[in-house]
């Protein structure tokens, strides 16, 4: 296991970070949320990309050069709202 928070704090948080991202992706699109079809499509593919990378990183990277993307921190907290705000307007209409 990769996490180390002494030696590198900020891999060691963009991969926490960017599991949880991933797994809240993954929950939105299972629960639909009120969202289309297309949506849920699309929170399955980037929970699964977001996911399968901190897993990568967390347990199979073995040192070296990595990418770190900073949309990882944007782009649920942009998904997600948009689901809430589908499942809300449904709910009233």
């Amino acid at each position: 296991m990769n996490l180390d928070f002494s030696a590198e704090p900020a891999f060691s948080w963009y991969v926490v970070l960017m599991a949880i991202s991933g797994i809240a992706m993954l929950v939105a699109a299972a629960t639909g949320l009120g969202s289309t079809a297309r949506d849920r499509l699309l929170y399955a593919v980037v929970g699964l990309g977001m996911s399968g990378y901190a897993f990568y990183l967390l347990f199979i990277f073995s040192g070296g050069t990595y990418h770190m993307f900073f949309f990882v921190f944007l782009l649920p907290i942009v998904l997600l709202s948009r689901a809430i705000g589908t499942f809300f307007r449904r709910r009233k209409a």
